[in-house]
């Protein structure tokens, strides 16, 4: 039979106090003298006492609970970005809710309805390559619950925070490298031109080729999703091309190594027949040989950046409210896959 909770009034007879007095000592009240705080806490301890959060926020009016929505938990670059938050968020006192949407609109919004109904007190997402509209974050607005969205945003959305890089210009620096490296026929590796991230990527590489004179084709340009199997298939298809294309830009780093590995298996060398450029300065491309140049997304700061922008917005710190769109600093990491000149 499960025992019945261990209250204030239960420790407030263990030491003959009032219950008004144990409640202020567990809340570390001023009024208290700091003697008899730690003579309840360690009566709390030794009965086993566990605080009431629930009723708690319910005195409140907030829970002390931030809600992460992403796209996927299975990724280097969310689990950096996670970890930025869960650092900011923990030292404000906020516990994280996290919950994943496996690239479907649907379960975006079952989601996003969860966290609004659990009473969050903000939330930070990421949207699905399928998300057609913002509607599902429509009560958080209404109620006044901060909203930040980082990396996938909704780029026309004036009414919350978005913290992003320039992925246009990354893109563009991304081609300019391979051109200046004598390379024409560049194949681009994307995924959905209906998010940001990939369809500004691929702005930034089309105006690339355009300002060197070099004519962009459609038969260059892959979009598929990020899966291993799609990354097998890319390679594939790059593999049957006639002629082959001299640099492939993949707007993905795991993606990029998986195309590298099938490459490498069918006698191409990297990069003096095939140039390679990823994205994301994931873990791997350091270990992938040769190492990946790649463009540097520093998520643990991103996330940083998007949780101390949400907390400041519950703080009431106006000042954060005027910025609507953040831009986090991004940089090309020139390593061997690309070199075709040496330098």
């Amino acid at each position: 039979m499960k025992k019945k909770d261990i209250t204030i009034y239960d420790i407030a007879q263990h030491l003959s106090l009032s219950s008004a007095t144990v409640s202020r000592a567990l809340q570390n009240h001023p009024s208290i003298k700091k003697q008899t705080k730690q003579k309840v806490l360690n009566k709390a301890k030794e009965l086993g006492y566990r605080y009431n959060h629930f009723a708690g926020s319910l005195r409140k009016q907030q829970t002390n609970t931030i809600g992460f929505l992403v796209h996927e938990l299975n990724s280097s670059f969310i689990t950096s970005v996670l970890s930025g938050i869960e650092k900011i968020t923990t030292a404000a006192g906020y516990n994280l809710l996290i919950a994943h949407s496996s690239e479907s609109f649907e379960k975006e919004i079952a989601n996003a309805e969860n966290f609004f109904n659990q009473r969050v007190d903000g939330l930070i997402a990421s949207l699905t390559f399928k998300t057609e509209n913002l509607n599902h974050f429509k009560p958080f607005n209404d109620k006044g619950i901060p909203l930040v969205f980082f990396d996938r945003v909704e780029e026309n959305n004036d009414y919350n925070t978005s913290v992003i890089i320039d992925n246009y210009k990354c893109g563009y620096q991304a081609t300019q490298h391979l051109i200046e490296q004598g390379c024409k026929r560049i194949v681009i590796s994307t995924s959905s031109l209906k998010r940001n991230v990939y369809r500004e990527r691929h702005r930034g590489y089309k105006d690339a080729l355009h300002d060197n004179g070099i004519t962009y084709s459609e038969k260059l340009v892959i979009i598929s999703d990020l899966s291993e199997k799609a990354a097998t298939e890319n390679a594939r298809r790059i593999l049957k091309m006639n002629p082959l294309p001299d640099a492939v830009f993949i707007t993905h780093d795991f993606s990029a190594a998986v195309c590298m590995q099938v490459l490498n298996d069918h006698g191409i060398n990297i990069p003096t027949d095939i140039a390679i450029v990823g994205f994301n300065n994931d873990d791997i491309s350091k270990l992938v040989q040769p190492r990946l140049t790649t463009i540097n997304y520093p998520g643990k700061d991103l996330g940083e950046i998007a949780a101390r922008n949400l907390i400041d917005q519950l703080n009431n710190k106006n000042t954060v409210q005027l910025a609507n769109r953040i831009i986090i600093r991004s940089d090309l990491i020139i390593r061997q896959s690309s070199l075709k000149k040496i330098t």
